[in-house]
């Protein structure tokens, strides 16, 4: 769009001069001349609602898939969220935890569990992942029950049978590995379960996979039964996240007071998070403490890797996550994806620099200058000096945290985002390009719990430019310790 563009709109050289409410009618009545689509309206008149209306209603419905081993569970999971997260290895028991991930299905959303194989005598570890799999089926609306249909009904297959029946569950019979036309006779044969009709499905290859997902969704509910909903008013959540030997433990413990977990100096001694209440400044927290993330996910083995999943599981149920740092020894790798994990989630984040008592006044100068090189895309996160061991300014969390939280939901007025936007157009507009200026019509924040900001825009609006957005609306509004989402909605001007 040129620069002669006849659009109605509000001289951006005066828009400090008028009261915002006054801008913001002016903005509106201009975008009428803009192809704006349905969403683009619905985000529009829902605008400014008050932050309790992002949270949902309710938990969304959980769907487990369960099964003997190796009848290819994480291969289903995969074709049902769409991409290859599950592990999948061509030996039984690969899948030992159970590990949630969000689904959706002909617009339906909800939370789809993996599980480990169910065996009846299973020992040791092999107990450990019955355990589980009878935990996800109490803990789900619905159950998906995988059977391989190459090999038939096992006597495995009918002690899970009892067991489903017994909890209740609505069931949808999956008749897996059945490649082609030759397998539908083994499907059949499943009848015999009493679970009713099996679904003929190939997870490997998507065959009949979108009738078998239909059946299955259609018994989930609106809202689940059983799933914890992330608490509104009660303790906030507080992730500990760290990679491993950090003192993630060490902080738990110190905080609860007592040694709540195991503290080793073997890396990874954690693997499953473990829920504290913790009194901290006067008031009650909800503590998670995690496995740590290690190097890279789809490199990492055995329990490591579920570690690692059910780390990321733990920060989805969050609202804040502490991240913790070796003060003591050079920023890693690991420490720079852990964060960035964080910020893609979009949980409030604040960074604690644990193990200051074993700096001395070298490190302290070397590690401010690895801040500021490896760390420099956050900082607006809060930065809390501490010792676990020790319990040094542990005090000085609470204020770290609930200056994050505060940033986390803050939602600004629409009259006021769009007069600072008009005043940031005006003294820096976007470069000509083509010939072209893109111009931001209208901007309004579409929700809190990370900040999320829609700007619509004559045209397309440039990575640097965007950036440039980003760090002014941090400069003018605060949003210290959370992450904050601009995406911009290119709509050209309707044709006459």
């Amino acid at each position: 769009m040129s620069s002669t563009d006849e659009t109605p709109e509000v001289p951006t050289e005066i828009t400090s001069e008028i009261p915002d409410e006054n801008v913001e009618q002016a903005l509106r009545v201009g975008l009428d001349e803009y192809d704006l689509s349905e969403e683009d309206r619905f985000l529009l008149d829902s605008d400014g609602l008050d932050d309790e209306d992002d949270v949902p209603a309710g938990p969304l419905p959980v769907l487990a898939v369960v099964g003997r081993p190796n009848v290819g569970k994480s291969t289903l999971v995969n074709r049902i969220i769409g991409r290859r997260e599950a592990v999948v290895e061509d030996v039984p028991g690969v899948t030992r935890d159970r590990v949630a991930y969000p689904a959706n299905w002909a617009g339906r959303d909800f939370t789809l569990v993996d599980t480990g194989g169910w065996e009846a005598k299973a020992e040791g570890l092999d107990l450990a992942v019955a355990d589980q799999a009878e935990l996800a089926i109490e803990l789900a609306d619905a159950v998906m029950f995988v059977v391989d249909a190459t090999v038939g009904a096992t006597a495995s297959d009918e002690k899970v049978v009892r067991l489903l029946r017994k909890s209740g569950r609505p069931v949808t019979l999956i008749a897996n590995k059945v490649d082609g036309p030759r397998q539908e006779a083994d499907a059949t044969e499943l009848w015999s379960l009493g679970l009713g009709e099996p679904f003929p499905v190939s997870a490997l290859h998507g065959r009949g996979t979108g009738d078998a997902l239909d059946a299955a969704v259609g018994k989930l509910p609106a809202i689940s039964a059983v799933a914890e909903a992330l608490p509104v008013g009660g303790p906030r959540r507080v992730a500990l996240l760290g990679r491993p030997n950090v003192g993630k433990s060490s902080m738990l413990n110190k905080l609860a007071g007592s040694e709540r977990v195991v503290v080793h100096p073997t890396a990874g001694t954690t693997r499953d998070p473990v829920d504290e209440m913790i009194e901290l400044g006067g008031r009650t927290w909800r503590f998670v403490d995690t496995a740590g993330i290690r190097r890279r996910v789809h490199l990492t083995k055995g329990a490591d890797f579920y570690a690692s999943l059910r780390t990321q599981a733990a920060l989805e149920k969050a609202e804040v996550a502490v991240v913790l740092v070796d003060a003591s020894v050079p920023i890693a790798e690991q420490d720079i994806r852990v964060i960035s994990t964080v910020v893609e989630s979009g949980r409030a984040l604040v960074v604690a620099y644990n193990k200051w008592d074993l700096t001395d006044e070298e490190r302290r100068h070397y590690l401010e200058r690895e801040i500021e090189k490896e760390l420099v895309q956050i900082p607006w996160a809060p930065r809390v000096n501490v010792s676990a061991q020790t319990g040094r300014h542990m005090e000085r969390l609470v204020p770290a945290i609930d200056t994050a939280l505060e940033s986390w939901e803050t939602r600004i007025p629409t009259g006021r985002l769009n007069a600072f936007l008009g005043q940031i157009v005006a003294a820096h507009p976007h470069p000509v390009r083509g010939g072209k200026q893109p111009r931001i019509l209208f901007g309004t924040q579409a929700s809190t719990r990370p900040p999320r900001f829609v700007v619509f825009a004559s045209g397309f609006l440039e990575a640097g430019y965007r950036r440039f957005l980003e760090r002014r609306l941090r400069e003018e509004f605060g949003f210290e310790g959370t992450p904050i989402e601009l995406s911009v909605r290119v709509r050209e001007k309707r044709k006459r």
